[in-house]
C-alpha cells in the first residue's frame, strides 16, 4: 500500500538541507579518529549537496535538475549511504548504524514525497494525447 504524498518540494528541500547539515558535521566529527566513517560522510554530504543546489525545487526551469530527477537522485543517495559502510570498510563498527538509518529515512521520504507538485499545470494530459 503506498504512502500519502505528504511531503511537498519546499519541504523536501528543509530535509535534504537537515541530510547535509549532519553528514558534513559528522565528517568533522569522526574525521580525527574515525576517518573512514568520516570520509564516508563527508562524500554522501557533499552527493547530497551537489545534485540538491541544482534542483528547481520551484519549478519554474532556472535550475537544471527538475524535481523529479532529484527523486531518482535520492534513490541513489539512499543506496549509497546503505553500501559506504561496506565499501569504505566499517560495515561491522557502530557507525554504520547512521548509514543504514539514513538509508532508510531517504527511502521513507521518497515514499512520501509528491515529485510531480510542481510540474506544469496539464502537464500529464498534454503527455498522453502526444503519446
Amino acid at each position: 500500500m503506498p504512502l500519502p504524498k505528504v511531503i511537498s518540494p519546499r519541504k523536501h528541500a528543509l530535509l535534504d538541507a537537515l541530510t547535509i547539515r549532519t553528514f558534513l558535521a559528522l565528517g568533522g566529527i569522526w574525521w580525527r579518529r574515525k576517518r573512514r566513517p568520516a570520509v564516508a560522510a563527508l562524500v554522501n554530504g557533499l552527493f547530497v549537496l551537489g545534485y540538491t543546489s541544482l534542483t528547481d525545487f520551484d519549478g519554474d526551469g532556472k535550475k537544471p535538475v527538475s524535481f523529479k530527477t532529484h527523486g531518482d537522485l535520492d534513490a541513489l543517495q539512499a543506496s549509497l549511504a546503505a553500501v559506504t559502510p561496506k565499501m569504505f570498510g566499517f560495515a561491522r563498527r557502530k557507525e554504520a548504524l547512521f548509514f543504514r538509518g539514513q538509508a532508510l529515512n531517504e527511502s521513507l521520504v521518497i515514499s512520501m514525497t509528491d515529485f510531480e507538485a510542481n510540474e506544469p499545470k496539464g502537464w500529464r494530459q498534454r503527455w498522453n494525447r502526444a503519446a
